[in-house]
């Protein structure tokens, strides 16, 4: 009896070594977003620093490209991805709205000025001038949020102007080519754009507190946290790397976007990075959950305090 009691929390000590070390997943799915001007991912993807923070428990660290908020809380919701690098407040109310239960890990950058409408056409001189117009952007993310804003603000119905969801990129060229009346673009896209002779009607600055935060599908934040903490502390490092070593980090996200080490500075100066959100960040995804709310692009409002991880609020 003495043996098989014995055998048994032998046992138990097995299982449980084996479910400590199973709290590293095999790999994570971490979603790249450059755009628009994140510099803290833009040094840890060229630095490989999740790599070489994976490396000692043999994680495989496996990059995802997708540049739309909606498309990244659709990608986590079908467990393709387990972090997005970077992910719009508006995106990440919608989609917990829909059911999709999307976490912040922790903040990454106050941008409002490098969110802009910008227009080709020498008619179109104020927001009131957009009656009618085709205006190209990506769907159910802060820019359109930015569109809503700003059609109410000069007292308009978002049925006023004509949406047409489209990337940044596409909405680039769309505008450019005169194919659309104005886009929803954001950093260095509005630089190109301007390169084109394009000009910016208005930064969401003043109508829209854009704040960008990454974020982790809630099973894999239940499901690995020593994995997901690792990541937050591999972003919140970048940060302190950046500020220290700013004429580097302004290269390299120079080099990775294509524009020059002076509009790459400026954009960084307007971007406003920051790690720890605080009770200002809660007021901001508050109100634009009332907003998303009443545009009736969110039928479910949420418990935005739920939303927030412990570490990732001060």
């Amino acid at each position: 009896m003495n043996f098989i009691k014995a055998a048994a929390i032998a046992i138990s000590a097995v299982i449980a070594c084996g479910a400590a070390e199973a709290k590293m997943p095999k790999e994570v799915n971490i979603v790249y977003v450059k755009a628009p001007f994140n510099l803290q991912n833009m040094v840890i993807k060229d630095q490989k620093l999740l790599e070489k923070a994976f490396a000692k428990d043999g994680v495989k660290v496996n990059w995802k490209t997708i540049t739309s908020g909606a498309q990244q809380s659709q990608a986590m919701a079908a467990g393709s991805v387990d972090v997005s690098a970077v992910m719009n407040t508006a995106s990440l109310l919608l989609a917990n709205g829909a059911g999709n239960p999307v976490q912040i890990a922790t903040g990454v950058a106050h941008p409002s000025e490098n969110f802009a409408i910008v227009v080709k056409s020498g008619s179109i001189k104020s927001i009131k001038d957009l009656k009618g117009k085709r205006v190209a952007g990506p769907r159910g993310t802060v820019l359109q949020q930015l569109l809503l804003a700003a059609l109410a603000k000069n007292g308009m119905k978002a049925t006023d102007a004509q949406f047409i969801s489209m990337g940044i990129p596409e909405s680039l060229a769309a505008v450019t080519s005169g194919r659309v009346d104005a886009a929803l673009l954001a950093a260095s896209a509005v630089v190109k754009a301007e390169e084109s002779g394009c000009r910016v009607l208005t930064t969401a600055k003043g109508l829209v507190d854009v704040n960008l935060v990454m974020t982790a599908r809630k099973g894999f934040a239940d499901e690995s946290p020593e994995a997901l903490a690792t990541i937050v502390k591999v972003n919140r490092e970048s940060l302190k790397w950046i500020k220290s070593h700013w004429k580097e980090a302004i290269a390299i996200g120079a080099k990775e976007q294509g524009i020059s080490v002076s509009q790459a500075e400026t954009l960084a100066r307007r971007s406003h990075y920051y790690d720890v959100l605080t009770q200002t960040d809660i007021k901001g995804l508050e109100a634009d959950q009332k907003f998303l709310v009443e545009s009736r692009l969110m039928a479910h409002p949420v418990n935005v305090k739920s939303l927030i991880l412990p570490g990732a609020m001060k």
